[in-house]
């Protein structure tokens, strides 16, 4: 193979392509981290990024691969057999299958020079990259190095069945195009998809790549190797004798089948062994959601999946792409493997889409507009159940007649949902929180107190919560996360015992005298609670806020922009808010503002027990009076702070300037004390606003938005959260300025701290260590030239003299 020069100019082209992915990518980061800034928060698991990822080193060469193989394997026989030289090899003292294994094995002989050139780089990425995972790189080599030796196996076949080298390099082609196609073929019969699945080399090596070795792949690998030497054995066997047809159809029978057997079975969940080799185990589940997994026990778990053909997410549900779900539950069925699944279609009017279907099918019926769009793919349309069918086996619109997965346990039910966003399928996040549903665990419950105005969190509504709450298209909802969402009206409901946590949001009127009992009733309790005034309705929580020794301040914060409304305030989260959740504790979240779209500031002093925290502030250097800003100020209904029904006048203003300074961030704004504060429609007397300079700490004139109160009561923490806004957690808020603010983060950080931290679940992982490569960009340069240039020039001159010295012998 050596002394002609395509296995040299194979090895040649090679090593350049790889040597030009791979400097690039590093210059790249290397670049990046020179300029440093933002750009820095961008670098992470760069092992992955350099080689293992979609853009990365390894997956274009593989995809490539089928370019170099055949060529190296199309005269491996084909040449023997043009030549005549293979009545030479029949008749010496070997077997037949001693023919096939020694030229097989000069195959991965080669394959080894192969895996050199790529360890070129491996070894160069270890000493380029900081802390690099050499686990997921040995991973992704063993893939690189299997696949060579499928492909070795495939081409030798299609040498052994003729004579020309050139049809034996395209019938190489075809048979590995047609392994990569054979998956997606009858997907529509479950054992018949299990084979073909199992047949197909498409993306066999992605596990691996991603540092998990399985031995379901591990063995594809051997079992495409075994079918195909048997194939070529069989083959030149058959040449030397005489045997009919249903002989040689049933030895090639056997060989396949045997492998399909053996590779079914150890497809199986229960028979597949796992070996995640990266630093970090990213492939495996997390602690907690193995945990939650392993109280599940030895009982089946059922997964009934509903596709709606008329749903944005109809592409999943088809036969076809059935294994793109198989590929989601993989890491849930490593650990318990006794999880079946059902599929069902069906067509229904769809609830959760942002436009109206009839409107683009005018005149046409439901059943018209699925036979027509069904006859337009392709598809039967006796595989979809019309919806008199499905609402005898369930009714879906709860679940807005959206592509849905229904897990069955033990006689308990629970869904599992596709989101609106780029990620689509639950995270371990949101899978264990429905587990933890199958297992009847005590659910927190929030309960939003409502009947006086209170922001709803089942509407749409700018001011309303359904985002934040209850809306089951987002993920990070409240109840995707694990939490169960009520409404209460306290003038007709008492407050459940088994509440986790009371929500007042902006009440627009005075509570009634029984409402307000029932509260500070459960507030002497030791109940969670989150109360959320806003500017303008400061006397409408006060009275609640008075025993716990806080109050919101008459008027209202306004921030100097030249882009904003001057009364959106944006305040940087504290050290105590980011401690509240340690999915806030991140460059890219407590680096961001939250943002408040009308806001008052807060007095407190601790009393009754209580431990007080801020957790948004404004850190004052300068104080004046000043009149200049004279104008009324008339904000009423939807054009005020909050969107609310308020009016807010400031015939003469008192000014205090604030320099805000959070985590090294400099905000200048300014406090706004209206002489008169009145309600719309409440005959609420004015009250004097309270220039009062508060001392927190060593810190003056400190005004604080919001604030956690704990203390210790009937043997459990209390835990209570007091905020001068309502509008941070509003559908408004979040879809306004998301993602350059960390509202989102924080309203989740408020939710997890009052419950305790046992929602959302903790699946989160440790950062990357490496996120930092070790050469500047002007190494880079060298490298380049030393690995594009100089390697394979070295390689060329020694491949000339070589052969130069054989064709002279």
């Amino acid at each position: 193979m050596f002394y002609s020069p395509i296995a040299w100019f194979l090895t040649i082209a090679f090593l350049v392509q790889c040597a030009i992915t791979y400097t690039k990518l590093l210059g790249y980061n290397a670049s990046t981290q020179e300029m440093g800034g933002i750009n820095l928060a961008n670098m992470t698991e760069l092992t992955a990024g350099i080689f293992t990822k979609s853009y990365g080193m390894f997956p274009p060469i593989m995809q490539n691969l089928y370019l170099y193989i055949p060529l190296l394997t199309m005269g491996l026989i084909s040449r023997e057999i043009n030549g005549g030289t293979i009545s030479l090899l029949y008749s010496s003292p070997i077997k037949i299958r001693e023919i096939v294994f020694g030229k097989f094995l000069a195959m991965l002989f080669y394959n080894l020079v192969m895996v050199m050139v790529i360890g070129v780089f491996l070894v160069a990425g270890v000493l380029d990259i900081k802390s690099a995972d050499w686990g997921m790189l040995l991973s992704a080599a063993l893939g690189f190095y299997l696949l060579l030796a499928a492909y070795a196996a495939i081409g030798l076949f299609m040498s052994s069945l003729t004579s020309y080298q050139v049809v034996a390099a395209v019938s190489t082609f075809v048979m590995i195009g047609s392994l990569s196609y054979i998956g997606t073929l009858w997907q529509g019969v479950d054992f018949v998809r299990d084979l073909t699945y199992f047949l197909s080399i498409s993306g066999r090596t992605q596990h691996m790549l991603r540092g998990l070795i399985s031995t379901k792949d591990f063995i594809y690998f051997i079992l495409i190797v075994y079918i195909f030497l048997g194939l070529t054995i069989s083959k030149l066997q058959f040449g030397r004798e005489t045997k009919s047809w249903p002989v040689k159809t049933g030895r090639y029978t056997i060989i396949i089948i045997s492998a399909l057997f053996v590779g079914y079975i150890t497809s199986l969940p229960g028979l597949i062994g796992y070996w995640d080799t990266t630093a970090d185990k990213t492939n495996t589940l997390t602690p907690n959601a193995q945990k939650i997994i392993k109280e599940l026990g030895d009982d089946p778990l059922e997964v009934t999946i509903y596709s709606n053909y008329l749903d944005n997410f109809s592409y999943f549900g088809l036969p076809e792409q059935r294994h793109l779900i198989l590929d989601l539950w993989e890491p849930y069925l490593r650990f318990k493997p006794n999880i079946t699944f059902r599929y069902v279609s069906y067509y229904d009017r769809p609830l959760g889409l942002d436009y109206d279907m009839f409107a683009y099918y005018k005149g046409k019926t439901l059943p018209q507009i699925v036979a027509q769009n069904a006859k337009g793919a392709g598809l039967p349309l006796s595989m979809f159940k019309t919806p008199e069918e499905m609402h005898k086996i369930i009714d879906l619109k709860p679940e807005l007649n959206r592509f849905v997965m229904q897990l069955n346990y033990k006689g308990k039910s629970t869904f599992l949902r596709v989101y609106n966003d780029q990620a689509i399928w639950p995270s371990e996040t949101e899978v264990g929180a429905a587990f933890k549903r199958l297992l009847q665990a005590k659910m927190p419950q929030i309960g939003f107190i409502s009947g006086d105005g209170e922001r709803n969190p089942n509407k749409k509504g700018d001011r309303a919560y359904k985002l934040l709450a209850s809306d089951k298209t987002f993920r990070f909802a409240l109840i995707n996360q694990g939490f169960d969402i009520d409404t209460l009206s306290l003038d007709k409901q008492d407050i459940p015992s088994g509440v986790t946590a009371l929500v007042l949001a902006d009440p627009q009127k005075a509570l009634s005298p029984v409402a307000s009992q029932k509260i500070e009733d459960y507030i002497a309790k030791g109940g969670n609670l989150l109360i959320a005034g806003e500017p303008g309705r400061q006397q409408l929580v006060n009275p609640l806020l008075k025993p716990l020794g806080v109050q919101l301040i008459d008027g209202m914060l306004e921030q100097k922009s030249e882009d904003n409304a001057p009364w959106l305030m944006l305040p940087f989260i504290t050290q105590h808010g980011i401690d509240l959740s340690k999915a806030l504790d991140k460059p890219s979240i407590d680096t961001l503002p939250v943002s408040l779209n009308g806001t008052t500031s807060l007095s407190y002093a601790e009393t009754n027990g209580f431990k007080i925290q801020p957790l948004l502030i404004a850190k004052s250097k300068t104080a004046h009076n000043t009149s200049a800003r004279n104008p009324d100020l008339d904000l009423v209904g939807d054009n005020a702070p909050g969107n609310a029904t308020t009016a807010i006048h400031a015939n003469h203003s008192h000014v205090v300037h604030v320099e805000m300074v959070v985590k090294q961030q400099v905000v200048t704004v300014k406090k706004i004390s209206a002489a008169t504060s009145a309600v719309a429609g409440n005959n609420a007397k004015p009250q004097q606003p309270d220039t009062n300079a508060r001392t927190i700490g060593n810190q003056t004139d400190t005004y604080v938005t919001t604030i956690a109160l704990n203390r210790q009561i009937n043997g459990k923490q209390q835990r209570i959260i007091i905020s001068g806004d309502a509008d941070f957690m509003s559908n408004a808020e979040l879809n306004r300025y998301q993602p350059r603010t960390a509202n989102f983060s924080f309203n989740t950080a408020l939710f997890s701290w009052l419950s305790y931290g046992h929602f959302p679940l903790d699946t989160s992982r440790p950062d990357a260590k490496d996120n930092r490569v070790t050469v500047s960009t002007d190494r880079v340069a060298l490298l380049r030239i030393w690995y594009i240039w100089v390697m394979p020039g070295i390689l060329l001159i020694f491949s000339s003299v070589l052969l130069i010295r054989r064709k002279r012998k």
